[in-house]
């Protein structure tokens, strides 16, 4: 039987070989894998305790059932008895106070058949000056109403009062409106009413406004307003001699006048 050598290699042996053992740092290594192995326990013990502890505890602890009682408010209220429906009160009828200035009756004219047209008398201006028009005929009463002073509201059952929309302008149709005379007569209105503004000139303003305006049912110009301006006062002055052009020819649309969307340049050119 053969004898077995084993051979056991400690790398801090090796490297400690011919040197101060007693300096500490062999010792350190030598106690290093002690010292991790108790390292690592310890985390392990302190991740289970804190993952593993609360559910323990609340185990251990009794739990005390809190029972919620859900409470109902109830509200009474009195109500009151409702009208009987049979019983209906009578409206007493309280007449007006007597005038102050006797009245006469003076109704607005009803246009009515023939048949139905009774003689009626009209007072005159003159009796309508000394006595107040009423609804009916009645003699003044010293100490009583003077009607006159009293504000009255007027009540009108019913009355709708609708403000007619305007439609919309079209911006082309069949018919397009046109200035009185044609174009060369729109031209010279402008050429002869324009002046050119002071402070255009001296700042050598020159180029075309954009003037946009609604030529309405009946020709008249209305909504001018300016679209592409140059400034320098002549957007102003391209207005003004805008509002003052006479009424165009309406455009028709199948036969009928309708407001047409109009624009048209105003060139302000210096002379050299």
């Amino acid at each position: 039987m053969s004898n077995q050598i084993s051979y056991k290699f400690d790398i801090n042996e090796i490297i400690f070989t011919g040197k101060n053992k007693e300096y500490g740092a062999y010792l350190l290594r030598k106690k290093y894998n002690t010292y991790l192995t108790i390292a690592m326990w310890i985390a392990i013990i302190g991740f289970v305790l804190g993952t593993a502890g609360p559910m323990v505890y609340n185990k251990m602890k009794p739990v005390e059932e809190v029972k919620k009682v859900k409470r109902k408010i109830v509200k009474i209220s009195e109500l009151a008895e409702p009208p009987s429906i049979g019983e209906k009160k009578e409206v007493q009828k309280v007449e007006a106070p007597p005038p102050l200035k006797s009245t006469i009756a003076f109704l607005p004219p009803v246009v009515k058949p023939d048949e139905q047209v009774t003689e009626e008398y009209i007072p005159t201006v003159d009796e309508l000056k000394n006595i107040d028009p009423g609804a009916k005929t009645q003699q003044g009463v010293e100490g009583g109403v003077d009607y006159s002073l009293l504000e009255v509201e007027e009540t009108v059952e019913e009355k709708v009062v609708k403000e007619e929309k305007k439609e919309e302008p079209f911006t082309f149709v069949e018919e397009m409106p046109s200035y009185p005379g044609g174009n060369d007569e729109l031209l010279a209105f402008f050429a002869s009413n324009i002046q050119y503004p002071e402070i255009a000139k001296r700042a050598g303003v020159e180029g075309k406004v954009m003037v946009q305006f609604v030529v309405e049912k009946s020709g008249d110009i209305t909504e001018i307003a300016v679209l592409k301006g140059i400034g320098a006062g002549c957007d102003e002055e391209a207005v003004k001699v805008a509002r003052m052009m006479p009424r165009w020819a309406p455009g028709k649309q199948n036969g009928k006048p309708v407001r047409v969307k109009m624009v048209i340049p105003i060139h302000f050119r210096l002379q050299g």
